[in-house]
């Protein structure tokens, strides 16, 4: 999954909300990858939607009245695959 929470109102500086949500994410025992816009998340359906409840919860104890998430969720079925795995088979086509 692919999560971007934004605070409204809270300014420009969005860095300690989402330093909050990394800590509230490796506390629920989650694999996550930060990027620059989001944190990719990998890890069980309930496990994740949990954590993101979590920062959200979090989040508004801190002060945030209002929250704006997106969330890109890739399930599969057929095989496993890492967050690793899913970028490995990108990079290796373009070393071609």
């Amino acid at each position: 999954m692919d999560l971007c929470v934004l605070p409204i109102g809270v300014g420009v500086n969005l860095a300690p909300y989402v330093a909050t949500c990394e800590r509230v994410l490796l506390d629920a025992g989650l694999k996550i990858k930060l990027h620059a816009n989001g944190t990719a998340i990998e890890g069980e359906w309930d496990q994740v939607f949990n954590g993101i409840r979590s920062c959200h919860e979090q989040l508004h104890e801190s002060g945030c009245a209002r929250l704006f998430s997106t969330i890109h969720l890739n399930t599969r079925i057929d095989r496993e695959q890492s967050l690793e795995d899913k970028i490995a088979s990108v990079e290796a086509i373009l070393r071609e």
